[in-house]
């Protein structure tokens, strides 16, 4: 399976009994939406509810950080994920959070995980079946051995790299947020970007109906962005959820070497003591 799937892919092998089908909708506060309510108005049949919000380890100082790998294991099991268990998360997000779900599977050792192409805006807008209702999976027994998060990178992590080089590191947060020419009212603190990195708004990897650009244009925007990607990256955005967008772009061009920031910018930016650039600055 590959790690980016078609619509039409998906309903041709919907009714595959390895096949785990997720809805991993997570919206922004000031969005007013409530994703298991949407889910539970219609969803792509047979589909389970990941609920992103509670897969956050609670027991870490970094604010938002990927969950320890039991949390994602009993969740999985909840929805009766078997080892051999083919995933394929989607979203109807604006901020296309089965990137994040994606990620987090891979981080912890899961292989065969994929993302829906388009995501349910473009299962509804072909007219395809839909469900409603909660999810009626049983609860598994036997789930995927996972392994603790890997490509993690910390704010000691992040310190040490703009003395050392070592790697890039690329932004996923929209042009005025990252160069503090306009506050940062989706997490109420200071603009700005860790010095030295790049921007890349995750938005601009998608074409018009929501599905991703071709290989070849998202080495020209990567390019254009200043990240060779066949260096080491390393991706950050506001909580670390759209950094995790670039990180599957970046998997899709074959980038050998990605990292995520856990904790991204609300754990950079919200400490006084980080130094903290602007294109002023610059």
């Amino acid at each position: 399976m590959e790690s980016l799937v078609s619509t039409e892919w998906l309903a041709e092998y919907l009714r595959d009994a390895r096949l785990g089908v997720i809805d991993a909708s997570l919206h922004l506060p000031n969005a007013g939406r409530d994703a298991r309510a949407e889910f539970a108005q219609g969803h792509v049949p047979g589909a389970r509810f990941l609920d992103l919000r509670e897969l956050v380890d609670e027991q870490s100082e970094v604010p938002q950080a990927l969950p320890r790998p039991e949390q994602l294991a009993e969740r999985l099991a909840k929805l009766n994920v078997q080892p051999d268990s083919l995933l394929v998360f989607y979203d109807d997000s604006a901020v296309k959070t089965a990137a994040r779900a994606w990620y987090l599977c891979c981080a912890h050792g899961l292989d065969n995980v994929a993302m829906l192409d388009g995501g349910l805006a473009k299962w509804k807008t072909e007219g395809r079946e839909l469900e409603s209702g909660a999810e009626s999976a049983a609860s598994s027994e036997s789930t995927p051995a996972l392994s603790a998060p890997r490509s993690i990178r910390f704010k000691a992590d992040m310190l040490a790299n703009i003395e050392s080089g070592e790697s890039q590191v690329v932004d996923a947060r929209d042009p005025g947020r990252f160069s503090g020419e306009f506050v940062d009212t989706v997490h109420n603190m200071p603009s700005g970007h860790i010095p030295g990195s790049c921007n890349m708004p995750f938005f601009r990897l998608f074409d018009e109906d929501g599905t991703f650009k071709s290989p070849d244009e998202l080495r020209v925007l990567f390019d254009e962005a200043g990240i060779d990607p066949q260096r080491p990256v390393i991706a950050s955005c506001g909580s670390g959820i759209t950094a995790c967008v670039l990180l599957f772009a970046l998997d899709m061009i074959g980038a050998p070497d990605t990292a995520l920031y856990d904790g991204s910018w609300i754990d950079w930016g919200g400490d006084p003591s980080t130094p903290n650039a602007t294109s002023v600055e610059q």
